[in-house]
């Protein structure tokens, strides 16, 4: 497969792009259980999505397989990871250190799959300086240097509500074009800029619509 054309990746549907991580696990899960040739049909099974929903969401990015014969598993998980930047590794810094943000720190889950927390920053004089694993918790001054010495794409914002929108602000005057938000507001950036909330509060609220008559 040949790079996307820029002007390309624009147009693909961001909805398009969030299903992509989605196929990549799905792909990975079927690669360990020793499935090499898998159908848009059995894919849509394993997602509950349609076998056309997946073949549209694939055409943005090339052809993987050939009708009637299925996708290479191994080949298009190759292909997809490209496609999604998951072939390196990417730097990321937190800003936040309390409860919440020293169990992000401490998740194993991010460095397999290429995202390093390599900084952490906090206000708090009484955090600054603390060890937490292999990182050393640096005051907020240092946020812009650090960005630049360490190649830092990735911020992860783990603050009260309150200074959320200034540390977001901070991070895109820094050059943080991604950024990851735990804080429970609906931040403001500018174009260029992709940012992801994660509420699990809002998720919770989303459910219980479905509970509230049994």
């Amino acid at each position: 497969m040949t790079d996307i054309p820029s002007e390309t990746a624009e147009h693909v549907p961001e909805v398009v792009v969030l299903r992509l991580p989605q196929y990549v696990r799905a792909l990975g899960d079927l690669l360990r259980r020793g499935v090499t040739v898998v159908s848009s049909h059995q894919l849509g099974e394993h997602l509950q999505m349609t076998p056309a929903q997946i073949r549209k969401d694939l055409s943005y990015f090339g052809r993987f397989g050939k009708q009637g014969r299925g996708y290479p598993v191994n080949y298009l998980l190759d292909e997809l990871r490209q496609v999604l930047g998951l072939e390196r590794k990417w730097n990321s810094c937190l800003v936040g250190v309390g409860r919440l943000g020293r169990a992000i720190i401490n998740y194993p889950g991010f460095t397999p799959e290429g995202f390093n927390i390599v900084a952490a920053f906090d206000s708090s004089p009484a955090e600054i300086g603390v060890s937490i694993g292999s990182l050393v918790i640096q005051p907020i001054a240092e946020l812009e240097p650090t960005i630049r010495e360490r190649d830092i794409r990735i911020g992860i914002v783990a603050v009260p509500a309150s200074h959320a929108q200034e540390v977001i602000d901070q991070l895109v005057g820094f050059g943080v074009k991604a950024m990851l938000n735990y804080a429970p507001i609906g931040p403001q950036v500018p174009d260029g800029v992709r940012i992801r909330n994660v509420d699990p509060i809002l998720a919770l609220q989303s459910m219980t619509y479905y509970l509230k008559d049994n």
